[in-house]
């Protein structure tokens, strides 16, 4: 069990440093301005695999999903997803340090937040359910991520703010069917990879996920996008977890995992700007700026976003 805690915080700490350098790649490889953001940029992904940026983010988020999968093998959904949503501190905690971001007193109540609330659930998490996924199950992935696909390209041609909030939950379930999917593979050797329906539902919810979310932030509120992800990933994977895996709690411990369940999760959307600490790390001087007197007092304002 300690080793699949240390495995889920490791994945967090992985996929963190890796949403840093992709939301930087993002903005270097778009060739549209914000209000011009409708659909989807078929050249967005080969223009960002051209950065060296992108291509480490890709080896980090690789062993950060090796290291969600060992999490996933002790551990029931709802303790995981959580636990690497709170990737947002991470790069919270990465931008405040190396990049010269000033976090608020909010922010770092929000830190304080997600650590409290991993703690919770890794002192109440009881052991993965044991319910076995048939291949329906597996099949009926698949076909989620077939509709997510679908939907997300259709939310790519609505206008904002509509477009990148569902552009940001269409990713969220994308990166909630993989987590799902990767519970319930059979097997890693490459043969059982090979006839297991759960193993083309990790590779193509991925994809999926991803691209989306590339879209959402290319033109988006990285606010708005990344807090959509964050409650999409973890509520409905947490629900079907317990619903239909067995997930469950140590025995008396309901209380606590659900309480460490929310404070994780409600702390990282309050860390959503961190979506994109290049973002962040344009905010730090315009709040200095706005607090900064000019010739008069002035009450310094939260800085903006994007748009």
């Amino acid at each position: 069990m300690l080793a699949s805690l240390i495995a889920a915080l490791v994945a967090a700490l992985f996929y963190g440093i890796a949403a840093v350098m992709q939301a930087m790649a993002v903005h270097e490889a778009s060739n549209r301005p914000p209000d011009d953001a409708v659909g989807v940029d078929p050249g967005l992904i080969p223009r960002m695999l051209r950065q060296w940026r992108f291509v480490a983010s890709l080896f980090l988020d690789m062993l950060g999903f090796i290291a969600q999968l060992v999490a996933l093998r002790r551990l029931p959904l709802f303790a995981v997803q959580a636990m690497v949503a709170s990737n947002l501190a991470v790069t919270a905690v990465f931008a405040s340090l190396l990049m010269g971001v000033a976090l608020s007193w909010r922010e770092w109540l929000a830190v304080t937040g997600v650590v409290a609330g991993v703690g919770l659930l890794g002192s109440s998490a009881g052991p993965e359910g044991a319910t076995q996924a048939g291949a329906m199950f597996k099949l009926a992935l698949i076909a989620a991520v077939a509709g997510l696909a679908v939907c997300g390209l259709a939310a790519a041609r609505l206008r904002d703010p509509v477009r990148t909030l569902l552009l940001g939950t269409v990713a969220g379930l994308g990166y909630g069917v993989l987590g799902i999917a990767a519970r319930v593979l059979n097997g890693f050797d490459p043969l059982t990879l090979l006839r297991d329906p759960a193993a083309y539902a990790v590779a193509a919810a991925g994809i999926v996920s991803f691209v989306f979310y590339a879209t959402a932030l290319e033109g988006g509120s990285v606010t708005v996008a990344t807090a959509a992800v964050v409650l999409a990933e973890t509520l409905p994977p947490a629900l079907i977890g317990v619903m239909f895996l067995g997930d469950m709690t140590r025995p008396g411990l309901e209380p606590a995992a659900l309480a460490g369940f929310l404070l994780a999760v409600a702390s990282a959307v309050m860390l959503a700007r961190f979506g994109e600490a290049e973002q962040a790390a344009r905010a730090a001087p315009e709040r200095a700026a706005a607090s900064a007197p000019t010739g008069a007092v002035s009450r310094s304002a939260p800085a903006g976003e994007r748009r």
